[in-house]
């Protein structure tokens, strides 16, 4: 079978999709994003030389670049893993006809190859390499600079496909990343210096090109073997067998009709990989504060603070909340056909919600270094959080009808049908709220007075608590069984 076949299968899956026609606006939408950001790494490649250049004269631009690539290596590997999707092939009905596996998978990795993320950087270094040449850098040397920054690109490449299907490896990186950033940031250890030394040896000596191909195929051969120690019809066609620890999850009984919902959700959240994946990036939200609470610029601005105090503690709630009910979507229809209270499963979100938001607020202690004044906001914007911001989010989340697949992460674009503009208007008092409600008594009072005012609409929220779940369970009911129809359905 061959690779112009494969295209043409490609292309009918998703010419033949149920969501094609619903997708093409999104798709084309997408593509003029693609443009947009394409336009701008050209434009970037083009001048950053002469920036560098006029910035400092006295230095060698082409050496500083050298110097940041390991930053834009470390950013582009943490921008995939979060961001790109990975390919998929329906490889069933393949295993039993006579084709070789290993057409197959080279076909798959060779998918990973077109990703758009693999593109930007050509787009970015070709303008770079062409500025080198014209300004008098040996054209046959900074060809092989370019050659070993690419085959850097596709290690991070095929490095990404690893890190998302081999949880240890993930975790190693991690700590690795961890800690030459910290030692980084403490001045310890300049890795920049020591590394910029490494790049700029692709175009000083040439033949170290020879690393960056290795690794290359290296990280090519490490694909292509877990991708073949899997490619069996057993292993297609098996349900996969799971253990799991079981919990014990009695304190939650003090909730009563709630702590059904509620250890369910908590079961969901530590068994599935998308759960997991929000959960972890629920925690990154905690360090939101520190490009805000570190910089002057921003110290100034308190209606910016504002902004940056509801990330810190709510990025659970954004998150996980944005996607209720879609959190239960393979068993929705089940959960609709129970005699159960629609007003009590709102609530049990609410409340899991609410307390990710108290405990964010407890791990968020360590911003006292900055301020009594930036502790107070922080408070009152998991107050807002907590009393209003909950709310909202939940009704958002009755415009959400996309499926969730629990043990498929997610990435960026991964699922177009979850735009929706009205869900786009919805998240707007979630950004702009806080900062009015903050920044009015501020102007008209003082800083304290635009704190209070912020705690006190949480406050508020928490009182009429009731009657926004009720407005909210209407808004649920109105849509159930359009909910169901749309969650019934395949891509």
């Amino acid at each position: 079978m061959s690779i112009k076949q494969f295209l043409s299968l490609e292309w009918k899956q998703f010419r033949r999709s149920s969501f094609f026609e619903k997708g093409l606006v999104i798709k084309i939408l997408m593509l003029l994003a693609a443009l947009y950001f394409a336009g701008i790494a050209i434009f970037a490649g083009v001048i950053v030389f002469f920036i560098l250049k006029k910035t400092l004269p006295e230095e060698d631009p082409f050496k500083i670049i050298n110097n940041f690539l390991i930053y834009w290596v470390i950013g582009d590997l943490v921008l995939r893993y979060f961001l790109q999707q990975l390919p998929v092939l329906n490889i069933k009905p393949m295993l039993i006809l006579p084709i070789q596996r290993n057409v197959v998978i080279r076909f798959l990795l060779l998918k990973t190859s077109f990703s758009f993320f693999n593109i930007l950087p050509l787009l970015f270094f070709i303008p770079l390499t062409i500025v080198l040449i014209v300004q008098g850098y040996s054209p046959f040397m900074v060809v092989l600079w370019f050659l070993s920054i690419i085959s850097i690109s596709f290690s991070i490449n095929f490095l990404n496909f690893i890190l998302n299907k081999n949880n240890p490896i993930f975790y190693g990186v991690i700590v690795f990343l961890a800690l030459i950033s910290g030692m980084q940031y403490f001045g310890i250890f300049d890795i920049s210096q020591y590394l910029g030394v490494v790049f700029y040896s692709f175009y000083s000596l040439g033949y170290t090109l020879i690393i960056p191909v290795l690794l290359v195929i290296l990280l090519f051969k490490a694909n292509y073997r877990m991708l073949k120690k899997n490619f069996y019809v057993d292993g297609a066609v098996l349900a996969k067998k799971q253990s799991f620890s079981n919990y014990n999850l009695e304190f939650l009984n003090k909730f009563g009709k709630l702590s059904i919902f509620l250890k369910n959700d908590i079961k969901m959240i530590t068994r599935n990989a998308r759960p997991k994946q929000v959960l972890l990036m629920s925690f990154f939200f905690l360090f939101y504060g520190l490009i805000f609470y570190t910089q002057d610029t921003y110290r100034d601005l308190p209606i910016v603070l504002a902004f940056a105090s509801i990330f810190v503690t709510g990025g659970f709630l954004i998150s996980f909340g944005q996607l209720v009910p879609s959190w239960d979507s393979e068993y929705y229809k089940l959960m609709m056909s129970q005699n159960i209270s629609y007003k009590k499963y709102l609530e049990s979100k609410w409340v899991l919600m609410a307390l990710a938001c108290a405990v964010s607020f407890l791990l968020s202690t360590p911003y006292i270094y900055f301020g009594w004044d930036i502790f107070a906001m922080i408070a009152a914007g998991a107050s807002f959080n907590i009393g209003l911001n909950s709310f909202i989010t939940l009704y958002g989340g009755a415009l959400n009808r996309v499926p969730i697949e629990l043990n498929q992460k997610a990435k960026a674009f991964s699922n177009t049908q979850g735009f929706n503009p009205t869900q786009l208007l919805i998240s707007l008092p979630k950004l702009l709220g806080p900062m009015l409600i903050f920044y009015i008594p501020y102007k008209l009072i003082n800083f304290n007075a635009g704190i209070i005012a912020l705690a006190l609409s949480g406050v508020l929220g928490l009182v009429f608590k009731s009657y926004f779940l009720n407005l909210i369970e209407k808004v649920y009911q109105k849509t159930k069984y359009k909910t169901i129809s749309a969650y019934s359905e395949k891509k």
